[in-house]
């Protein structure tokens, strides 16, 4: 049985259909413990299957064609406001890096690369505009009415406020590829592991942001080189750097170390995890569940990597600039919610059809998370403009 490309379309010769195709393929290219597409798990509202393309394949589709995750290039990684210029890294640009080095380790790993790929472009999916910020300022607004978490709220997108078809709410996402998230919104709670497929996404996401957060923070200026110079992890990298080009110039030092950070850390958790696997080695993905995680980095790698994410926490994330800029932020998006509490006739139609299904406040809060952050500053602006006379004292930001 083989794929047959005639003068102007593809046939299947001897009658083999698409899913077989699909099995076969993964049964040569998969390893024994990664998702195979037969154990998606099926979806809410079963869908006959596609003619050429697998049930994780078709997830990845639809959470990169919807508006959710378009809205990603409007959304703060770490640095916001019009003044960075173009270079810092967006919610998007995060993603489209994190599923890149995902994507890679899986394939050293011989694990479902389309899983991966469904399951890093909508890790993020779930964040409200302004970062964490944003999510801190939800979460108190929200308190009472279960909080807010981006990765609870990625999975309510998919499941929910995402519309595909005419009256179909939601994506219809595989249930594996929804419990990989799950996965995500649980991990204090959860008694099991998840996948391996959902354990690189997570190594990834770490991956990516510890490695281009300094690289941001240096554009920024909130960082020298010269204070990096403090961090082992990086001091490291640079000599690996300068080893391999000896005459590199200081104006190509920090892009190379960048690289030199994601490529070692990749190629040092590919060797770990694949020692792991041998020495322990599942027989088939429901194996893993039950099993201490796989995907981990060498000790020596894994400290590095702590060493510099507590340099970032304590020189970058609280930055005296960026708190002020998160405050000021938090803000603002306070005063949306309570505007919008006090008024909700001015909820698009969509949004108010929900108030009596999920209640006001969650509906305010589902609103607000899927802003931009360019969005959520012109909506603060027409309301302000409409009842800032009318507005709460605390309205009026500190200086």
């Amino acid at each position: 049985n083989i794929l047959y490309c005639g003068d102007d379309h593809w046939t299947f010769l001897d009658r083999m259909t698409p899913e077989m195709t699909i099995a076969e393929r993964e049964g040569l290219l998969l390893a024994p413990y990664a998702t195979f597409s037969v154990d998606c798990g099926g979806r809410a509202r079963p869908e006959p299957p596609h003619p050429v393309r697998g049930p994780f394949q078709r997830d990845r589709d639809r959470i990169l064609h919807s508006a959710a995750f378009r809205r990603l290039s409007q959304k703060t990684q770490v640095f916001t406001g019009h003044e960075l210029g173009d270079y810092h890294r967006t919610r998007l640009t995060h993603t489209l890096e994190a599923t890149s080095i995902a994507r890679t380790i899986g394939r050293a790993l011989r694990l479902n690369e389309d899983l991966i790929e469904a399951l890093t472009l909508m890790h993020d999916i779930g964040h409200p505009p302004f970062g964490h910020a944003g999510e801190d300022a939800l979460n108190e607004a929200l308190h009472e009415h279960g909080g807010f978490n981006h990765n609870a709220q990625a999975l309510r997108i998919v499941e929910l406020l995402e519309q595909r078809a005419p009256g179909d709410a939601g994506l219809n996402l595989c249930a594996a590829t929804l419990a990989g998230q799950r996965d995500r919104s649980q991990k204090k709670g959860r008694t099991a592991q998840p996948c391996l497929e959902a354990q690189v996404v997570d190594a990834a996401d770490s991956l990516a942001y510890d490695s281009h957060d300094p690289d941001d923070a240096l554009r920024y200026g909130i960082l020298t080189l010269a204070d990096l110079d403090e961090v082992p992890f990086w001091r490291a990298a640079v000599g690996r750097v300068r080893r391999m080009y000896t005459n590199v110039a200081a104006s190509e030092l920090q892009r190379a170390v960048v690289h030199e950070l994601i490529d070692w850390q990749v190629s040092d958790l590919i060797v770990e995890t694949g020692r792991e696997l041998l020495e322990r080695p599942p027989r088939h993905s429901s194996d893993i569940a039950a099993a201490e995680p796989y995907v981990a980095m060498s000790a020596e790698v894994q400290e590095y990597k702590l060493g510099l994410e507590k340099f970032l926490r304590e020189r970058v994330y609280r930055h005296p600039d960026l708190l002020r800029t998160r405050k000021e932020y938090q803000a603002k998006l306070h005063e949306l919610f309570e505007i919008l509490y006090d008024r909700p006739g001015h909820l698009p139609n969509t949004f108010a059809a929900r108030i009596e299904s999920a209640g006001l406040e969650r509906t305010i809060g589902d609103y607000i998370a899927g802003m931009t952050d360019r969005f959520a500053m012109q909506e603060w602006e027409r309301f302000h403009s409409l009842f800032g006379e009318q507005a709460p004292a605390h309205w009026c930001l500190e200086e």
